[in-house]
């Protein structure tokens, strides 16, 4: 029998913090220096040569995510009892993690241990995690009700796993590149990982392991492997694919329980057999990967309205749960029945993009910023001068 989203996993998602995006490999060209208005002067020509603009393609992959994210996150309370509603959830959720750690893994790559990058390793994703673990378990405590709910760092409640897994798997880099052959060794971890139930929940490892190729792959990827999914071939065979895709799920619904797509629990411990945990996890691995293809290609490579929304992903990833958890622990969706229906599904829907939407905003991200990217140069050694 499947169980429900609350009784096998806290619910991931997916951002990505400003950490897993170097800012010299957001170099593009300088502002305005393509524009066709721009007049050559030599108060142009000098000062913007070494400007830096960020890549609206990787923004645009960003905001489209974290959406996706939050509109999944939605449909939780509302998808029981729909099959449709079912198999577009797990349509969602095949790959739209697995496209943002894609990404993390991608803008991983020059991480070195370097003082100035362990520096914006912590202050970008070690201590939101450790507020944000907080401010979910005193959330839960007040307006859960759940009076003796714990506040941990090694248990990540609700989205906050993301942080903690994206922080061992940046440190971790040097050694995935310094091997000869890291994706398999990944996947051996990840399987190995599925048929292991004693992994336990400290600092939900299951899911770190489970979900590391993609990391890893994001490591071996280079520019050109991008401009190739971008082609047009391959926009053309992502919608015959997604029309499979939908079908096929909506055939697996009642059928497949939602614990292989959570990636949080073993084989064992959803009371199947150890092999199937090997089995499920290179087929998801699989099927993942296609759809991350498939949903990259389609990803605008020019500046949207929405570009400048993915600087603030991590704003509306750990934000939007508090809106997630709101709702549930005030009964919201108990109350007015109608959200369980088919109009309901569409609003919920609209509601959560247009929420996550305003919380990526630059100025929820300005207010924000003290958690989310603090300045912390009072922990740190100063570099000593370059001669």
């Amino acid at each position: 029998m499947s169980q429900a989203p609350s009784e096998i996993q806290r619910a991931p998602i997916t951002p990505e913090s400003r950490e897993s995006e170097p800012r010299h490999e957001q170099t593009l060209t300088a502002p305005g220096a393509n524009s066709p208005t721009a007049k050559a002067s030599p108060s142009r020509t000098a000062a913007p040569a070494s400007a830096k603009r960020r890549d609206a393609y990787f923004d645009n992959v960003k905001y489209l995510a974290i959406v996706l994210v939050a509109v999944a996150h939605a449909w939780e309370p509302v998808m029981d009892g729909s099959r449709t509603a079912r198999a577009l959830y797990m349509v969602v959720y095949t790959f739209h993690m697995p496209a943002f750690i894609l990404v993390s893994g991608y803008f991983s790559r020059s991480f070195d241990m370097s003082p100035s990058r362990v520096k914006r390793l912590v202050t970008g994703v070690a201590v939101p995690y450790v507020l944000f673990e907080t401010a979910y378990s005193l959330f839960k405590r007040f307006a859960g009700g759940v009076d003796d709910a714990p506040i941990t760092l090694l248990d990540p409640l609700f989205l906050t796993w993301f942080l903690i897994a994206l922080f061992i798997w940046r440190v971790t880099t040097p050694i995935w590149q310094s091997l000869r052959h890291p994706l398999p060794v990944a996947l051996a971890i990840a399987v190995l990982a599925s048929v292991t139930p004693g992994i336990g929940d400290d600092l939900d490892l299951q899911r770190v392991c489970q979900l590391l190729p993609f990391f890893v792959l994001g490591l071996l990827m280079k520019p050109e492997h991008f401009q190739m999914i971008r082609r047009r071939e391959v926009r053309m065979a992502a919608v015959p694919l997604f029309a499979g895709t939908l079908l096929f799920a909506y055939w697996a619904a009642p059928r497949m329980q939602l614990g292989w797509f959570y990636r949080s629990n073993s084989a064992q411990e959803m009371d199947f057999p150890w092999w199937s945990g090997a089995v499920m996890t290179l087929a998801m691995f699989g099927c993942a990967l296609v759809l991350t293809v498939a949903f990259l290609a389609w990803v605008p490579r020019r500046h949207m309205w929405f570009t400048a929304l993915g600087a603030g992903t991590i704003c509306g990833y750990l934000l939007h749960g508090f809106l997630i958890r709101g709702a549930d622990y005030y009964d919201l969706f108990e109350r007015y029945e109608w959200l369980r229906g088919p109009a309901g599904l569409v609003v919920v829907s609209l509601v959560a993009a247009v929420a996550v939407t305003l919380l990526c905003s630059p100025p929820v991200r300005r207010v924000m910023r003290f958690a989310t990217e603090p300045d912390m140069n009072w922990a740190f050694r100063r570099s000593p001068a370059k001669r």
